[in-house]
């Protein structure tokens, strides 16, 4: 059961970078969300 809160609250963090970025017209900080998906996207596919 906390594995499935876990993945909600990861894919909801998820979500807001990635829409985040979409929004971000300045470069460095869309790298920066770039970089910050990396790690999200291997949670959600439980990579660690």
């Amino acid at each position: 059961m906390m594995l499935y809160i876990y993945l909600v609250i990861v894919f909801y963090v998820f979500i807001l970078v990635i829409l985040n970025l979409l929004n971000e017209k300045s470069i460095p900080k869309q790298l920066n969300a770039a970089m910050v998906i990396i790690p999200l996207l291997l949670r959600l596919l439980l990579i660690k």
